[in-house]
């Protein structure tokens, strides 16, 4: 067996060893990096809320009122009036019957497959799904099995083969690493003619898609039926923490009865309940946030098309520009660096051999002479 400084050397060799950098300051469009001011390019802060001084103040108020802990699970006596009060603005806003609050988004997604299926039952998943989600059908002990990216003729096929087993399939809503939207509404047509359960992450689409940022649910037109599990997290768009599950009475109630990472947990501070509870307020009110966002998607995809880059097929923040050797991605990571710009690399096992590539992805907070100076710099580093 090699030891494990062997295997971090091999790491190293082969161009995918990680290292944290350190920030210092607030999420912004600028920010301090290892103490170097950067443009930002590697955000999840889509719609820049992750500093907003109302959600700030919400959250100082929070404290006040509550303290700094919850001080235990939902289940015994962490579940707090600010916590119920998110549930049900969250519920509302989406349009489905209840709402289920998630410490983490790969919490909820442990919790809601562990608590739907089990050995003898059968999970379906599109190849290029989050680890979390990945993990939550390996991890459920149910007939774990993959189906090609957004493939839905291969997705039908599958579940298909089982008709007497209960089945659930997964699918991302926004893929977190390729950027492209899953065709939900057709995986939701053969769900229901298959009689299985179907959820979806909309971790990078909820606050973003569709026109009051309701996410791929309302992207697509579709009704909380065609998607009964649908799940979100509240640290990207939201600038805040957490996850929520969404979906009918029986579902929610049948999670809070079931689902492991929401019972032995410690409920997030309701504090932070309260600045989400002013950040969902934001993200209805503010809608030129993801108009400005859109713009800068179609602004940043004209002018790499321009520059003869060719980018991923993606329609979201998410703007991967495909590299394919996990070192080149590294060092054109780097590059862009000591030139001010933070744009991750992605390299395996995130995405799959030969596909490293940068992960760009823009914000509400950037403005023009940011793209123009990133466009400038890709330009210098990869041509």
């Amino acid at each position: 067996m090699n030891s494990l400084k062997e295997q971090l050397a091999q790491k190293k060799a082969k161009g995918l060893y990680r290292r944290r950098r350190i920030s210092s300051g607030p999420q912004a469009a600028e920010i301090i990096i290892d103490g170097k001011k950067v443009i930002n390019f590697c955000s999840n802060n889509y719609l820049g809320l992750a500093n907003h001084p109302e959600i700030n103040a919400a959250f100082k108020k929070g404290i006040d009122l509550y303290g700094s802990g919850s001080g235990s699970a939902h289940l015994i006596n962490g579940h707090s009036a600010a916590h119920h009060a998110l549930e049900e603005e969250l519920a509302d806003f989406t349009g489905y019957p209840r709402c289920l609050l998630f410490s983490t988004g790969y919490m909820a997604n442990l919790g809601v497959v562990q608590a739907l299926v089990s050995r003898g039952d059968v999970v379906l998943e599109d190849r290029l799904n989050h680890a979390s989600l990945l993990d939550a059908g390996l991890l459920s002990g149910a007939r774990f099995s993959r189906y090609g990216h957004n493939d839905v003729d291969a997705a039908e096929k599958s579940l298909n083969k089982f008709t007497d087993q209960k089945k659930l399939l997964l699918t991302d809503g926004v893929f977190s690493m390729d950027g492209d939207i899953a065709p939900i509404p057709e995986l939701a047509k053969v769900c229901q003619q298959q009689s299985s359960w179907f959820m979806v992450d909309d971790a990078h689409g909820f606050g973003v898609l569709g026109k009051k940022g309701r996410g791929c649910v309302e992207h697509f037109d579709l009704k909380p039926t065609d998607v009964p599990v649908l799940m979100g997290t509240l640290g990207k768009a939201f600038g805040t923490s957490g996850a929520f599950v969404v979906g009918d009475d029986d579902l929610i109630e049948y999670l809070i009865q079931n689902a492991r990472s929401y019972i032995y947990t410690t409920a997030t501070p309701p504090a932070l309940a309260e600045a989400t509870r002013a950040s969902l307020k934001l993200v209805q009110a503010e809608s030129w946030r993801r108009e400005k966002l859109a713009e800068h998607i179609v602004t940043f995809r004209k002018a790499m098309a321009d520059l003869g880059v060719e980018l991923m097929d993606s329609t979201t923040a998410i703007q991967p520009v495909l590299i394919g050797d996990s070192q080149k991605a590294a060092d054109i990571s780097q590059q862009l660096f000591e030139r001010g710009f933070h744009v991750s690399a992605i390299r395996p096992p995130t995405v799959p051999e030969g596909t490293a590539r940068l992960r760009v992805t823009l914000t509400a907070e950037h403005d023009q002479n940011h793209l123009t100076s990133l466009i400038n710099a890709l330009s210098e580093v990869i041509l």
